[in-house]
């Protein structure tokens, strides 16, 4: 007897209001289901999928309404014609007559992707749509719980998924607000020191070909906010005291809008796990505002060291299955009053979680540890350092001062 379990998806295509909650779900709404060739992710359960059209192939597309009576027959079309220009195609169109029935004249409110269902053997779970433009969608998982893959096609799952949606609209339907911290309030880093020259810009890219070529298995780059380049300076403190639970640095970067960023730190030493805080919007100048406000409104005892300009590049990537976001950074630091004075390190960082369904903690370790195993080979191949480290920037400075101690003195 056969135990091959067999893997299914289907797209679900509706009105807007069950995502947007304009209007309450209708046993009459028109509803399309279609069935994929095969499911697009691979681990079961998956928490984040990526639906590109044209990878589609033809699809059918079966006319129901939400109480999961069918409507007619079913219609072909290639999945790039589904949302051509993100409006419904003709097929589309065509599906949802079908479902509201030949004598509703009425017209049918905005039609989009609503959900992702995907199944394995006799298990299926829900994600909810989250982004969706003119080349593909974004969905994430929101059944914590694997449902009867028989209630598919009979829609017994959808009242639920649009509950469960309707749950986290905050979360759900905002622009890049669907993002989770684990570990709140900590930073998890792993740091590699490169001997110069280092050529940051092209092991980025490199790097960045090595996840889109799936040499990083079950990992993507995050959705369209896989790159990033940084420029910006920073003017950091020591903090030293008055107790050892205040150690750390306190660091201002300038914004673009004339304001300062403060980005706060305790720890005693150099390591993988560090207390942060980022405080945004601060009205203040160099021209000793930054030591009032440490003295003032921090209240700790600090010592200002070299200011440093930091040019940075960054990938960004999720796990599929997890939905935790990771980057990986190179960066270039040099004294603003000594450019000889350099870094140059790589990092790996867990940064967020895009989830509906509750993390769990340790998946991120665990992927950290996968991920940096993956980037450590890549530096290897490129003969540079692959030693796992802590080296921090203000140990950086504090070496800079100790080697060349007029260096505290020429920077306010």
């Amino acid at each position: 007897m056969s135990t091959t379990r067999k893997r299914r998806a289907w797209l679900v295509l509706g009105g807007l209001h069950l995502l947007n909650g304009t209007a309450p779900l209708a046993g009459s709404d028109p509803v399309v289901l279609v069935e994929l060739n095969a499911p697009v992710e691979s681990p079961f359960p998956s928490n984040t999928v990526v639906l590109r059209w044209d990878d589609l192939g033809s699809v059918a597309l079966t006319p129901l309404t939400a109480d999961g009576t069918r409507h007619g027959t079913a219609l072909t079309a290639r999945g790039g014609d589904l949302f051509p220009g993100m409006l419904p195609g003709e097929a589309v169109l065509r599906a949802v007559h079908a479902a509201r029935g030949a004598t509703d004249g009425a017209r049918p409110g905005p039609l989009v992707p609503l959900f992702y269902v995907t199944a394995d053997g006799d298990r299926a779970h829900a994600h909810s749509q989250i982004r969706f433009l003119a080349e593909d969608a974004c969905f994430i998982r929101i059944t914590p719980d694997a449902f009867d893959t028989a209630a598919v096609e009979r829609l017994d799952w959808l009242p639920d998924a649009v509950r469960r949606h309707a749950e986290q609209q905050l979360f759900l339907n905002n622009h890049q607000r669907y993002y989770r911290k684990c570990f709140a309030g900590k930073e998890l880093e792993y740091k590699y020191t490169l001997t110069p020259p280092v050529d940051s810009w092209t092991l980025t890219v490199e790097l960045h070909h090595s996840v889109l070529a799936g040499e990083l298995p079950g990992y993507v780059m995050e959705y369209r906010d896989e790159y990033q380049a940084w420029d910006y300076l920073n003017h950091l403190f020591e903090v030293t005291g008055p107790t050892d639970a205040e150690r750390g640095y306190a660091s201002f970067i300038p914004t673009t809008d004339g304001k300062y960023l403060l980005k706060r730190k305790w720890y005693l030493e150099d390591g993988f796990d560090r207390r942060e805080s980022h405080t945004y919007g601060l009205e203040l100048a160099d021209d000793g505002s930054l030591e009032r406000y440490v003295r003032d409104e921090l209240r700790v005892e600090a010592v200002r060291m070299p200011s440093f300009r930091r040019v940075r590049y960054d990938i960004n990537f999720e796990s599929v299955r997890t939905g935790h976001v990771y980057g990986v950074f190179f960066d270039h630091c040099s004294l603003t009053e000594a450019r000889d004075v350099t870094l140059n390190q790589c990092e790996l960082e867990y940064l967020r979680s895009r989830v509906a369904v509750e993390p769990d903690e340790s998946d991120v370790l665990a992927e950290m540890e996968e991920i940096a195993d993956w980037l450590e080979a890549f530096l290897r191949g490129h003969g540079l350092n692959d030693e796992r480290g802590y080296y921090s920037k203000r140990t950086f400075l504090k070496d800079a001062v100790a080697a060349r101690p007029e260096l505290l003195g020429e920077v306010r």
